[in-house]
């Protein structure tokens, strides 16, 4: 995978992100497209911002939601999905304004997702890159999707990213081996602060 978004084009939407939460959370107004997005960033693409807690070396997610396909204009995408991190994750309370001298901002920009198609569910592994494919996987109407660098960080190889995607559609860990079952691949480009609104690095690919 080559690189689409520049390190320049990177940090702008994390910025955009970091005041995009803490305007959310001070004053419940949600800001709008800066005047000085450029025009790229303006097109059609999927984004996950997520947050973090940071305490001494170590981060605790406080929260993750996001566009995966591209169905809105980047930088709308991620201040949406910067709103919805902050406060509408299902998995936390809202963000509190103490809270945020405390939290790192992450943005994922994703490429299209593309269907999987193998002869058999065993050839699954070998098409998955652990370290730069993020997974969707979805049967009838449960849908999981991973992104990229959770199975770097949890040290997981490509069958287990696949069980653990089917633990995040609420399905059994093995339904990725049943032929009903979809299963997705994508990409993503990952830049993030390495301290609470401070300087913004891209994560480099790590592929096992």
């Amino acid at each position: 995978m080559s690189y689409v978004y520049s390190d320049d084009e990177g940090e702008f939407l994390v910025k955009l992100a970091r005041n995009v939460l803490e305007t959310i959370v001070k004053t419940g107004k949600k800001p709008d497209i800066p005047p000085e997005a450029k025009a790229k960033l303006k097109e059609k693409s999927g984004v996950f911002v997520t947050l973090e807690t940071l305490t001494g070396a170590e981060k605790q997610l406080r929260g993750c939601i996001g566009r995966p396909y591209p169905d809105f204009p980047l930088v709308q995408a991620t201040i949406d999905s910067a709103v919805d991190s902050a406060l509408h994750d299902p998995r936390f309370p809202s963000v509190k304004p103490a809270e945020l001298d405390k939290i790192v901002v992450e943005v994922s920009i994703l490429t299209p997702p593309t269907l999987i198609e193998v002869d058999s569910v065993k050839d699954y592994s070998k098409n998955i890159a652990v370290g730069r494919d993020g997974l969707i996987i979805a049967r009838g109407w449960r849908k999981g999707l991973l992104l990229p660098q959770v199975a770097v960080e949890w040290k997981w190889d490509a069958k287990q990213f696949l069980e653990q995607t089917c633990w995040k559609a609420g399905l059994t860990p093995d339904m990725w081996m049943d032929k009903e079952t979809k299963i997705y691949k994508f990409q993503a480009e990952i830049f993030h602060e390495l301290e609470p609104n401070g300087k913004i690095e891209r994560e480099p690919m790590k592929v096992a």
